[in-house]
């Protein structure tokens, strides 16, 4: 009792000092959260509004929550007399050292960023980059998940993707096929021409416009070589190519044009 009537002012006073900053502090704590609360909500229509992946819309309403709610707390701190600069310190110290430990996780996860902010490419897209070709079967944040056309998975990470060069089969809705035929030096060029002719207006796949080119493109060492340029749906892509190869194979048997293979005159010099 008597150490309690002793310093009974000095208690009133501290509660008369501190109590309002608590309070205010409170107040701020409280209305603060709900502020970004908020924010959070509007940045997420703002997003879902711009056709931003879901992914990212989370990753990014969780990160601007968390820097949010750190930046209150630090307010909050300060506002009640606590001392922050060291705990800052300490904090940028600390987000240094993980940087630097973790800079090629948060490359890939830059990476996955702008290709989910840009969309080079989605799911369900066929592409090619860093060596592999498939279907986009997932962007996440830190990979690029693909399937191959024999159901391999390939997970390549998002920082040499968005780095390096993207090739998407699936951004135009239709493509050119090219294939070349060889006949040999001794078949009529006019007959082959006109079976390759046949062969390409007898398929409704190849398309009117634009029109396709039927050229004979070289004289090679052991063939005339024709080259086919026909514009197709990107769905009919294959079908068309591998159809083709047998059509022409059928169609020159059927009219004794030759395929001939690779070959070489060697000519032999007796010295006497």
């Amino acid at each position: 009792m008597e150490f309690i009537e002793k310093h009974s002012d000095t208690v009133v006073n501290l509660v008369l000092l501190y109590a309002p900053k608590f309070l205010l502090a409170l107040v701020v704590l409280v209305v603060g959260f709900w502020i970004i609360k908020r924010i959070v909500g509007v940045l997420d229509k703002a997003l879902n509004k711009k056709g931003v992946e879901p992914t990212l819309t989370r990753f990014l309403e969780s990160l601007t929550g968390v820097i949010l709610k750190a930046l209150l707390l630090i307010s909050v701190a300060s506002m009640v007399g606590i001392e922050t600069t060291s705990f800052i310190a300490v904090l940028g110290a600390a987000g240094l050292a993980i940087g630097l430990a973790l800079q090629g996780s948060l490359s890939n996860f830059a990476g996955g960023v702008l290709l989910l902010l840009f969309k080079p490419y989605k799911v369900g897209d066929v592409i090619e980059t860093q060596g592999h070709i498939g279907t986009v079967n997932s962007i996440q944040i830190f990979t690029t998940v693909l399937k191959t056309p024999d159901n391999k998975t390939i997970i390549i990470p998002n920082g040499p993707v968005a780095n390096g060069s993207i090739v998407n089969y699936s951004t135009e809705p239709t493509r050119r096929c090219d294939m070349v035929f060889g006949i040999g030096y001794d078949d009529d060029i006019d007959k082959a021409k006109s079976i390759l002719r046949e062969l390409i207006e007898a398929d409704s796949r190849v398309l009117k416009d634009p029109a396709y080119a039927l050229l004979l493109s070289e004289l090679a060492d052991s063939s005339v070589n024709f080259t086919l340029r026909l514009w197709v749906n990107a769905a009919d892509y294959w079908g068309l190519y591998f159809d083709m190869q047998e059509a022409v194979k059928k169609a020159f048997d059927a009219q004794g044009i030759s395929i001939p293979y690779p070959q070489r005159d060697v000519h032999i010099h007796q010295v006497a």
